[in-house]
């Protein structure tokens, strides 16, 4: 990127059109096909990262208040993590790799190149504001891509600090910051990419792949939903209190795979409901709101909307909020059929609705006519129960006995289904989003297979029987 075009950033709108220019000159120098290139920039930007650490922890702060614990590890444990990976395994991911090649194709040998897909645009949200950024970036370099970041326009301060450290690293044709909302966006989003890497909310996801889909760029959406807890009569009532606690209220409740809503056994619920009060006020306190260890909502807007939500429903726990803070308690509420506000959409804050179930027929039936969720959780202690919730249910990924978890783990594949997501991310997942696999027959020049080639004659009826021999089945 050349410094004409960071400079028009900084005194107003960018040059989108003269950026996409200079990323695309930079990427066709080929510089970035290079995986030592590549890890080599990972390692750089860990380096860099670590050294503005107190700057990302007090970005956070002044956006919404995340506590420190929670920066560091939702924000930047998850990214060192991401880099810790695709810096040991970038060169084994970037490999040529043979694979068979049939018959048919004799002489010859076939191969599997993995390369990068281009220029990509990340498109990040504000309750996760550096990692969601930083996560696909890492591994979008990881595969070769250019990148244009487009950090939320709801967390100002952590998207400086991204841009800071994104500009002590790369040169700005390689990786670059575009501020700003829905223009600035929409405007990107007129070019084709290479890859299109969105996080946000499904509304907002079917205007990206809309708008992807006149250019053909391809795309990684990772959504939301309402995401069911089920709860078996069978789980322990104080374990299953604390976990989902912490992992409803983690963040202020602003996290795409927290639990929405709980499907309880009728006969469940008189123990479990004390159980989440004590664990909520052990975790924040008797007054959440003085607490260093809760966050606040991102933006009036967001208040105002889950203040709203609370009309006509049963608070049973929390319920206090404060505006000139966006402070919202850690609230759990029940008396709401499956046709109130906060079963129609996701909550997306400290709001858990609390329903019951006669059967688990009924609870699955409640589940499965509503869209697909990003993330199921299960709290029994008999796994037959356990084995046939997760086989009646489509969801994106989900834990058995805990919350989030399944997030932090490089080895699985994160991503929704449906309504909820498409396609999936981390460790090698995250790399082959950003990569194209090129395949390739190289046939040698001294032999060829002439059978192929017309004037057919009786080599019809030799092949038919050849093509019959080759293609039996088992069985």
């Amino acid at each position: 990127m050349t410094h004409a075009i960071a400079e028009s950033h900084h005194h107003g709108k960018i040059d989108i059109p003269a950026l996409i220019k200079a990323q695309d000159h930079f990427f066709a120098t080929g510089v970035t096909r290079s995986p030592q290139y590549r890890r080599n920039m990972l390692i750089k930007l860990s380096e860099v990262i670590r050294n503005h650490e107190q700057e990302i922890v007090a970005a956070l702060y002044s956006d919404f208040k995340k506590p420190e614990f929670e920066t560091a590890t939702s924000e930047l444990s998850v990214v060192y993590f991401d880099l810790k990976v695709a810096i040991k395994n970038v060169k084994k991911w970037s490999r040529k790799r043979r694979v068979m090649t049939p018959l048919f194709s004799q002489p010859g040998r076939s191969f599997i190149l993995p390369e990068p897909k281009g220029r990509a645009l990340i498109i990040a949200p504000w309750n996760y504001p550096f990692q969601l950024v930083m996560g696909p970036l890492v591994s979008a370099i990881a595969a070769g891509c250019c990148v244009v970041a487009k950090p939320s326009e709801f967390a100002p301060a952590t998207g400086a600090i991204i841009e800071k450290i994104l500009s002590a690293v790369f040169p700005r044709d390689y990786v670059a910051v575009v501020h700003g909302g829905v223009p600035e966006t929409t405007a990107l989003m007129t070019h084709e990419w290479g890859h299109v890497f969105f996080t946000g909310s499904t509304v907002v996801g079917k205007i990206i792949m809309g708008a992807a889909a006149k250019t053909l760029s391809p795309v990684t959406l990772e959504l939301g939903g309402k995401n069911p807890a089920i709860i078996d009569d069978s789980a322990s009532v104080f374990d299953t209190a604390q976990r989902l606690v912490w992992g409803k209220f983690f963040n202020g409740s602003q996290t795409c795979i927290a639990p929405d809503y709980l499907l309880v056994p009728e006969a469940m619920k008189a123990e479990l409901v004390p159980a989440i009060k004590q664990a909520i006020t052990e975790s924040y306190g008797h007054d959440p709101e003085q607490s260093s260890d809760f966050a606040r909502m991102i933006s009036d807007r967001h208040f105002d909307r889950l203040v709203k939500m609370l009309e006509g429903a049963n608070v049973l726990a929390g319920g206090k909020h404060n505006k000139s803070t966006r402070y919202l308690a850690p609230t759990v509420v029940d008396g709401i059929g499956l046709d109130h506000p906060l079963m129609q959409e996701e909550i997306f804050g400290p709001i858990l609705p609390i329903l019951t179930y006669k059967t688990l027929d009924e609870a699955l039936a409640i589940v499965n006519n509503r869209a697909k969720p990003l993330a199921l959780y299960v709290f029994s202690r008999d796994k037959s129960v356990t084995q046939r919730i997760i086989n009646s249910v489509q969801f994106g990924g989900g834990c058995v006995n805990t919350t989030l978890m399944h997030f932090i783990n490089h080895n699985l594949p994160f991503g929704g289904i449906g309504g909820s997501g498409v396609g999936s991310s981390h460790g090698k997942f995250g790399f082959d989003a950003f990569t194209h696999f090129k395949s390739v027959v190289v046939s040698p020049s001294w032999a060829d297979m002439l059978l192929k080639y017309p004037p057919y004659g009786a080599t019809g009826a030799i092949m038919r029987q050849l093509t019959r021999l080759m293609m039996r089945l088992p069985g």
